[in-house]
């Protein structure tokens, strides 16, 4: 028998104000109305898991692999997808006052990152594991790919193992043998620094909590790419790193070592993982032309085809080579660098590999398409 759990105002609040200060750890959402995360503890964390005869971590959409019923580490009400992935009709859901982005959800616009629900066919023209990263929080194996594509390290990860956070994804620390899931996250919201992230040298004042990321988060439209002048800012290097180096960047070094890219940059960082498809080595080489992979941090050439794009767009969006303090409208040619997300999205999109557009209409020579690819070949479309 479930007893109900009485509620002393007094005792609470005085509970949730040590609470507070003691934990530095918090269920993952990148960002919030502040630069950290404010408003009652119970919004987020949960003493027992249990009030009024019924659990507490009630976050989710009925029916989602990922709505539990908890106790989840450090006292909270969900797990990631538990708060960001609410399957609703909203891309950023209000929370107790908290605004909280959600990366699986049915709105007509996504956020920058993308969204899950294309995945499993929640959004979008039908499901497919092709579409996107394949956590296995979604509760959907991928059964077309058991590694990472352009994997090329000793350290296996397979298709049962990618997750949002951890050893084994993309936010929070990864390392080897990193403790509890609580450790993932630690110092996160708490101590969020949201806007300008130059630093990078601890987990919570990484761009959106990738360990060593540098970028502009956009404070504008927070976690959107909107428009030209209301978008985030990437970071990135005119030269690509040069080793895969496992033990240098990736989740799989020992302890001491935590995973994040030696570049600092966001393509550096999707290298750790698709290493053939980043480092020089993968590219051809060199950081000359011709390349045997689409090359990433890499400067944007200043003459030709490319010197017209002059206007950002986010639908191929560039990296920066220095963290700028506010959004910028224009591309530089001859500084402004190709990044891995000038193509993709990170968390799924409605075209196979995650790509911005489709990339069957994307037709050399019609006349008819200023879009995707020739935004940065901007005369491969008139046949110059």
């Amino acid at each position: 028998m479930v007893k109900t759990q009485r509620t002393y105002p007094g005792r609470v609040g005085a509970f949730c104000t040590t609470l507070g200060l003691i934990l530095s750890l918090i269920l993952p959402l990148p960002g919030n109305s502040s630069a950290k995360v404010t408003g009652p503890c119970s919004n987020c964390h949960t003493m027992h898991n249990n009030q009024n005869g019924a659990a507490m971590a009630t976050y989710g959409a009925e029916g989602k692999p990922w709505k539990g019923e908890g106790p989840y580490p450090a006292l909270t009400r969900g797990n990631c997808l538990g708060c960001h992935g609410m399957g609703t009709g909203n891309k950023i859901e209000n929370i107790g006052g908290s605004l909280v982005p959600q990366v699986y959800h049915t709105d007509s616009t996504d956020l920058a990152a993308g969204n899950f629900a294309y995945i499993l066919g929640a959004k979008g023209t039908g499901a497919s594991d092709t579409k996107g990263h394949n956590v296995i929080d979604l509760g959907n194996t991928d059964d077309l790919l058991d590694s990472p594509p352009g994997w090329n390290c000793a350290y296996p990860v397979s298709n049962t193992q990618l997750t949002c956070a951890g050893n084994y994804g993309c936010h929070g620390y990864r390392y080897k043998n990193q403790g509890t899931a609580s450790n993932i996250m630690k110092g996160t919201h708490h101590q969020n620094v949201d806007g300008k992230c130059d630093i990078a040298n601890d987990l919570y004042n990484s761009y959106r909590f990738l360990l060593g990321v540098k970028g502009l988060e956009n404070t504008t439209d927070k976690w959107q790419n909107k428009a030209a002048d209301s978008h985030n800012e990437y970071y990135g290097a005119s030269t690509p790193m040069t080793d895969g180096g496992c033990f240098d960047c990736h989740a799989f070094a020992p302890d001491s070592m935590n995973a994040s890219p030696a570049s600092n940059t966001i393509s550096g960082f999707c290298g750790t993982c698709h290493d053939d498809f980043h480092f020089v080595y993968g590219i051809g080489g060199d950081t000359s032309s011709p390349f045997t992979r689409h090359p990433s941090d890499i400067v944007l050439p200043s003459s030709g085809e490319y010197a017209a794009y002059t206007t950002y767009s986010v639908e191929a969006p560039v990296g920066r080579t220095t963290v700028p303090d506010s959004i910028g409208n224009t591309v530089y040619p001859g500084s402004d660098v190709v990044t891995c997300l000038s193509c993709h999205v990170a968390h799924a999109s409605d075209y196979p590999d995650m790509l911005r557009w489709d990339y069957t209409t994307m037709i050399a020579g019609s006349g008819e398409n200023t879009s995707g690819c020739f935004v940065c070949h901007t005369t491969k479309d008139t046949g110059g």
